[in-house]
């Protein structure tokens, strides 16, 4: 087949190795297939198409007689599709409510700091306070004990602790202003982070019910999908499935690829004019021998559809 552009073994490799795997491919396979034993079997692919040495994959897989019902196969390629980004966003809900959760707990943390410094502060003021109360009782016990002393040097003694107590009393009393102050400001703190949390709480529980009702929109979606999909299933024939199935299942959940421009759109590799007659034909399947989907002839108007 000719090339897009220069295209190497190497860049086709990386390309398909970087190519994001869409999770839950299994979940959607036992969703809409288990159960349905002529689909869910898989099938190996003619020895001429698989991609070895001497193969030519490019030809056409034989369909038992029947016309490739691309149609069908092409819905059914939407319907997965469709069915593997619900599985995505429900997988997410569970992670965004998480996290909704760690906000509201984390603002409920800032309230019971802020209470703790102010029972830390409270705690410091009733220390200082029972200091000064004690050094209050010692000066009046030392004012006693002057009208006692019979020397002057004991009188002389008596005068110089009164003097040291009472300037001990006044640093503390200095220190206990400067947590009053600093209570007064953890009060405000507290009132900001409670009307913070308050307004908080009340979003991020608009926000949960938001999640909430959409993971039960998407679960009835994916209900209506499953049940589209067990309807389309036994119109197509059953070997058409079970090749879709098997490069479902290899290939990330797509399994068909459009052509377009004569280029392969999921691998950009250009399609021999012998396929794309067959293609336009939609006689047999035929596998795109770098990426190995199946390819199918995308008209004009219906460029976008997939």
């Amino acid at each position: 087949m000719l090339r897009k552009h220069s295209l190497d073994p190497s860049r086709v490799f990386h390309h398909q190795k970087n190519t994001p795997s869409l999770p839950k491919i299994d979940l959607v396979f036992d969703i809409c297939y288990k159960g349905k034993r002529a689909y869910s079997s898989a099938v190996e692919l003619p020895a001429h198409n698989r991609q070895v040495p001497g193969s030519n994959p490019g030809r056409p897989i034989s369909s038992r007689g029947k016309n490739v019902d691309l149609d069908n196969l092409i819905h059914l390629q939407k319907l997965d599709k469709e069915m593997m980004g619900i599985s995505l966003s429900l997988d997410d809900i569970p992670l965004r409510i998480k996290k909704i959760d760690e906000k509201i707990e984390n603002s409920s943390k800032i309230i019971t700091l802020a209470k703790e410094k102010m029972a830390q502060n409270q705690k410091k003021r009733r220390d200082l306070e029972a200091e000064v109360k004690d050094l209050k009782t010692r000066i009046s016990k030392y004012n006693l004990q002057l009208n006692e002393v019979k020397t002057n040097k004991e009188y002389s003694s008596l005068l110089k602790e009164i003097e040291e107590a009472k300037r001990k009393m006044d640093r503390l009393e200095e220190e206990i202003i400067t947590e009053m102050l600093a209570a007064d400001e953890i009060e405000e703190e507290i009132r900001a982070a409670d009307q913070k949390y308050k307004e908080g709480q009340e979003k991020f529980l608009k926000e949960k019910e938001a999640l909430q009702q959409k993971k039960k929109e998407l679960e009835e979606r994916r209900k209506k999908l499953t049940q589209e999909k067990e309807e389309l299933m036994p119109k197509i024939p059953s070997d058409q499935v079970s090749l879709y199935l098997k490069i479902f299942v290899k290939k990330s959940g797509i399994a068909l690829s459009p052509v377009n421009d004569d280029f392969c759109s999921m691998c950009h590799v250009r399609i021999r004019p012998q396929v794309l007659n067959e293609l336009k034909g939609q006689e047999k399947v035929i596998i795109c021998e770098n990426c190995g989907r199946i390819l199918y002839w995308q008209k004009k108007e219906s460029a976008h559809s997939l």
